[in-house]
């Protein structure tokens, strides 16, 4: 009853300060409710159990080969084979193969992001429906009939969870490897989707290729992901050492497939995982930021506390000189705290639910498990827990008065003093908001300087006259000849609109779309030690080169002869390989041919050698800023078509022309999808999302602890100079100058500065290669972002510092000495 007492007493003592109770409630509010949405959005992503059943195990199996750049090569059917007969740590594998369908039947045609499942994979992932069935063994092998699942969120968005879709039957495409029809068996229940965000799900019957003799057979023909379930009583340590251990006598049965320069490696680890691997270091980052800037909070109002207490210096004197306990002021300060606090906190809770709703879309950037995210009571407890922790801080941050001491406290003083125990904390508190917003303002400007040099790159490409337009070729009731006489056809009709410059057939999207390499060779050419060159196949057809703006260096573009059957093979290539392989020669009229071993599966690709009609330059395609780059052109009558895109180069509004390409390609086939119109100065900004993102959130933590700490610099400041009244008038009475008071003020901001710099610089360090040690994407910040970090704390605090140092230089000597 009596801490009742006291919480009562302590609102109508706040509601005298409303200002400084408001000031305090917000700026609480700000460090809790960022803190409470992160940790929620940490938790829902990071910390949250998976829906599979004993998901705990539940493994992702991964082969890499790291010498050659390739975190992933996947596995292949004898590897598969292999595994599974002898790994006795692991109950069942499961096999995911990851394709773009083009999917006919369910309303508008379009390109569907699937996966190729064995008829295992949803028992060994511990998946369930929720409409219907699911692919079970009874639909494996050859003879099966085609099926297909849909994820759940491809059925609530797209179909609006429509529960006649089942039995409804699909063709599925994947370009010239052939169509299948499939009849829809099920929906999956909300599950998180890896190692895409998957839309259906079919059987292996439905993709020609997966029944193919090399695909079977071919040890090198690697496309599966692979997943486990431990056996009961095996741990994932044991099962990592029998892996190895079988993986090793697999690469030494079979070195043809493993060559020693690939270092090729098998690892596994928990599936929750390895679904957060990409997301764990921003959120933890993210969540670094959020307490530095509640740090920042609770100083900023830790300092406003002292001030309010040192003005109440007489009223607690007079309570303890009454008799009041050290301990019944304390409770007093901590009632205050709990409800300045609590409603810090209450505010801070109801603002961060639709800041989880924004940080949610920002995280599904790098985690498929921030789509389905939600707020539930981890928001309410976090920001509880933070509401005591800072009403306890604030509770015990004041010096308070005894009965037998005043301590500099006077019953009968009638104005406030100073301390210098108090002006040191204040000082201590400043500096270190300061050394909280150097932290982040140094993240945010690397950041951000980042950024910029993305933009500011150079591409080569006229990317805001360019539309792409994604027109995946369609091989159901076609002939390869046919396939080309459609692209050929809808170029020739695109180009007769009002506005086109030139369009063009290209494989590849530049930054959207992943292209592959293969190994090669050219005729003279001496391979040294160790040398594996590689190239980007690219497939496109004349006037590519044009559409996209970039100049071809020697010899001639491709014409409307080129590849066809019977016809010399051609190619282009881009000017570093010609430098590379012809160093100091003309590349033209001399031949490349390719040598990968993969051939012997990939149809459609000759390894005949192939005479060079022409030299480009450069077109990287997969970076965002540009690198030397290895490309092999082939013209599209030759193909393979995978992909299908048209480039169309326009001196009118790229946009304008959507609605008349899409008409009169459906025109010609009303089947065909057609999608994802976008120029390619919006491609790359999309692909620039997630450093866009980053920038501006990070920048705003940054910016919001900045002007927190500004305001804190120029609070300790302002009533410093309001406690030194007196000795100002002194001075100025012996006869100082104005503008040396002024000086000496800014002085005193500027050293506080300094110091949360230096601060702030060696904690980043030591916190920074720490992190490193667990997180290797994790990078110090370069010379520059600290530097102007640097700078914009200190000019901001000087200018913080000048309205109080004003104050101090137009002090009235004669009030001034009639202060006390």
């Amino acid at each position: 009853m009596s801490f009742l007492r006291d919480l009562r007493i302590a609102f109508h003592s706040l509601m005298r300060t409303q200002g400084l109770a408001v000031t305090v409630i917000l700026t609480l509010a700000l460090g809790i409710g960022a803190n409470a949405a992160i940790f929620t959005l940490v938790r829902g992503v990071l910390l949250k159990p998976l829906v599979n059943r004993d998901e705990d195990r539940l493994i992702y199996i991964r082969q890499s080969a790291p010498a050659t750049g390739d975190d992933n090569a996947a596995f292949s059917v004898p590897e598969i084979q292999d595994l599974r007969a002898s790994v006795k740590t692991l109950s069942a594998l499961g096999e995911f193969s990851t394709l773009e369908f083009t999917m006919i039947g369910l309303g508008e045609p379009r390109v569907v992001q699937s996966g190729v499942v064995s008829g295992n994979y949803f028992e060994v992932m511990g998946l369930h429906p929720v409409l219907g069935r699911l692919i079970g063994p009874q639909d494996d092998g050859p003879k099966a009939v085609g099926v297909a699942v849909l994820t759940y969120r491809f059925w609530a968005t797209s179909l609006g969870k429509d529960p006649s879709v089942i039995g409804r039957t699909l063709r599925l495409g994947w370009g010239p490897m052939g169509d299948r029809s499939a009849t829809i068996i099920g929906v999956l229940e909300p599950s998180v989707p890896y190692p895409q965000d998957t839309e259906i799900m079919a059987n292996i019957v439905t993709s020609p290729h997966h029944l193919s003799a090399t695909m079977v057979t071919s040890r090198l023909h690697r496309m599966t992901e692979l997943f486990g379930r431990l056996a009961p009583g095996a741990t994932l340590d044991q099962a990592r050492a029998e892996l190895r251990s079988v993986y090793g006598s697999i690469t030494n049965a079979h070195p043809e497939a493993y060559p020693a320069k690939g270092n090729y490696q098998i690892s596994a680890k928990l599936l929750r995982d390895q679904i957060t691997s990409g997301a764990r270091t921003v959120l933890l980052v993210l969540l670094a930021a959020s307490a530095l800037v509640f740090i920042i909070a609770c100083s900023n109002v830790a300092n406003l506390i002292l001030t309010r207490t040192v003005r109440r210096e007489r009223e607690l004197a007079t309570r303890a000189a009454l008799g009041a306990s050290t301990g019944a002021l304390r409770r007093m300060l901590l009632a205050e705290g709990l409800l300045l606090c609590g409603a810090g906190a209450a505010v801070g809770v109801l603002s961060g639910q639709p800041l989880v709703a924004i940080l949610a879309r920002y995280a599904s950037r790098f985690s498929v498990r921030a789509l389905d995210l939600t707020v539930d009571s981890s928001l309410l407890w976090v920001g509880a827990a933070l509401a005591v922790v800072a009403a306890v801080i604030l509770a015990f941050v004041p010096r308070l008065p005894s009965a037998d001491t005043s301590n500099g406290h006077s019953v009968s003083s009638g104005s406030a003093r100073i301390t210098g125990s108090t002006s040191r904390r204040q000082r201590i508190f400043a500096v270190t908001q300061i050394a909280a917003s150097f932290v982040l303002l140094a993240g945010a400007s690397t950041v951000i300087t980042t950024l910029i040099a993305l933009q500011m790159a150079q591409t080569g490409l006229d990317m805001r006259h360019v539309l792409t337009i994604n027109v995946p070729a369609m091989s159901y009731g076609r002939t390869p000849q046919q396939v080309v006489d459609f692209y050929r056809e809808s170029i020739r009709r695109i180009d007769a609109l009002p506005g086109v410059n030139k369009t063009a057939f290209g494989m590849v999207v530049p930054w959207r779309d992943t292209g592959f390499g293969l190994q090669f060779s050219a005729d003279g050419h001496v391979h040294t030690p160790g040398e594996d060159p590689r190239a980007q196949l690219r497939v496109i057809s004349p006037g590519f080169f044009a559409s996209l703006g970039v100049p071809i260096i020697s010899g001639r573009d491709f014409n409307g002869f080129d590849g066809q059957k019977g016809k010399e093979p051609v190619v282009i290539v881009s000017e570093t390989l010609a430098r590379r392989m012809f160093p100091n020669q003309d590349a033209v009229d001399r031949h490349v041919y390719w040598t990968d071993p993969v051939l012997q599966f990939a149809s459609g690709i000759s390894p005949a050698p192939h005479r060079i009609i022409g030299v480009t330059a450069d077109i990287d395609d997969q970076h965002i800023v540009p690198e030397p780059v290895l490309t092999v052109y082939n013209p599209f009558q030759e193909g393979p078509l995978f992909g299908g895109h048209l480039f169309i180069h326009t001196s009118a509004d790229p946009y304008s022309l959507v609605t008349p390409v899409t008409r009169l390609i459906r025109g010609m086939s009303v089947d065909q999808p057609i999608e994802h119109a976008a120029t390619l100065e919006d491609v790359r900004a999309e692909v620039l999302a997630p450093d866009r993102l980053n920038s501006l959130v990070f920048g705003v933590f940054a910016a919001v602890a900045l002007a927190i700490a500004l305001v804190g610099v120029a609070g300790v400041l302002a009533f410093s100079v309001s406690a030194r009244t007196r000795e100002f008038g002194i001075r100025l009475a012996l006869g100082s100058q104005p503008r040396h008071l002024l000086k000496g003020v800014i002085a005193e901001g500027a050293v506080m500065a300094g110091a949360g710099v230096l601060a702030g610089a060696a904690f980043g360090f030591v916190v920074a290669r720490f992190a490193r040690s667990y997180f290797v994407e994790v990078k110090m910040p370069g010379v520059l972002p600290v530097v102007l970090s640097a700078f914009v704390l200190l000019a901001a605090a000087v200018v913080a510092s000048w309205l109080p140092a004003a104050r101090a230089a137009r002090i009235d000597v004669m009030q001034a000495l009639r202060a006390e």
